[in-house]
């Protein structure tokens, strides 16, 4: 089974109702993959990605220094605070990066307006603002450029990826009170979207062969998730060895789909795959179901992971339920993995 395909120029057209039931439907992956993106894209991702071993690398000191308590980790730099699902302890295998992305709504923005972080005064873990590195770190000195021109990038087609879900949703999904251009609106105005960057480690003693020992099987808990492909590299080579694919036909990300199934998903270097979350499941009253995913590591040494993903989600005070907005459904789930 393999995702459904379609091009940039064909989403923005407007693709058919039975293209986005094959994509998101009950007998569906709950994926899309995106190609003929612009030129600048494929580039970009490699800069990016490349940038994200740089990062991993730097010393424990200058790590500690990009570290958020306040925001449960979720700003900046993030490695052994969340919970391995098999192992039940730290997960060191891999380190992430966290970015606010409400610089995609105003330039000006790092993280929450003032406005919602006086009415959220509690909810850190998506009012805290950005933490970059030192610009005059050695090879670190354009990340926070290339970040925000990547993540924008991610946005502006995931804007495209929702414009389709919101027809499709509203004519076939059977959502009573649909609003009108509902994921769109989220996808394009939310200042509570955030980034992922993340970096696998080489093989360690902490992967014990358990198909989900990179990442423990989890939802998203966004609306939409943009994913670049992985980028594999061989460390023993340089931070910045990239190789042309994955050198173990068995790591990488799995997908179990709407009838149980385990299937593996290769995304090319040049595309991009929007996969459904746990908030557009609650929103559309579980007709839209959340993705549940893992990705397995390889047994192969020095061979590190890297990817982004972006995670689009609504501000905090949208509702996501009868009981709950998303600062309050965030909150549960992101205690659930602390």
């Amino acid at each position: 089974m393999e995702p459904v395909t379609v091009s940039l120029k064909e989403l923005t057209k407007g693709v058919r109702d039975e293209v986005l039931d094959q994509a998101f439907g009950p007998d569906s992956l709950g994926i899309i993959v995106i190609k003929d993106l612009p030129k600048e894209f494929e580039k970009l991702r490699l800069e990016v990605l490349q940038l994200a071993s740089i990062l991993a690398n730097l010393p424990e000191d200058e790590l500690k220094q990009l570290e958020s308590e306040e925001s449960m980790w979720l700003t900046g730099w993030s490695c052994g605070k969340e919970i391995l699902s098999q192992l039940g302890k730290p997960d060191y295998n891999k380190g992430s990066y966290y970015i606010n992305c409400a610089f995609h709504k105003d330039s000006k923005l790092e993280g929450a307006s003032a406005e919602t972080k006086s009415k959220f005064e509690n909810f850190k873990t998506y009012t805290t603002w950005n933490i970059w590195p030192d610009g005059k770190l050695k090879g670190l000195e354009e990340f926070e450029v290339k970040c925000k021109q990547l993540c924008n990038m991610i946005i502006d087609i995931a804007e495209e990826v929702a414009n389709n879900c919101d027809g499709y949703i509203a004519k076939n999904v059977g959502v009573t009170n649909y609003p009108t251009g509902f994921l769109k609106r989220i996808v394009k105005n939310s200042t509570s979207t955030k980034a992922r960057l993340l970096h696998y480690y080489p093989k360690n003693e902490e992967l014990d062969g358990n198909d989900d020992d990179w990442c423990g099987t989890h939802v998203d808990h966004s609306c939409i998730t943009g994913l670049t492909s992985a980028l594999f590299l061989d460390e023993s080579k340089g931070l910045t060895h990239n190789l042309s694919g994955s050198p173990d036909a068995e790591a990488g990300l799995y997908i179990r789909n709407r009838h149980d199934e385990i299937v593996k998903i290769n995304i090319p270097s040049d595309c991009l795959a929007f996969q459904t979350g746990s908030a557009l499941q609650e929103i559309s009253r579980g007709k839209f179901k959340a993705v549940p995913h893992y990705v397995k590591g390889t047994k192969l040494s020095s061979i590190a992971r890297n990817t982004l993903a972006v995670f689009c989600q609504p501000d905090l005070d949208e509702p996501v339920n009868d009981n709950e907005n998303f600062a309050q459904f965030a909150e549960r789930i992101v205690m659930g993995n602390h």
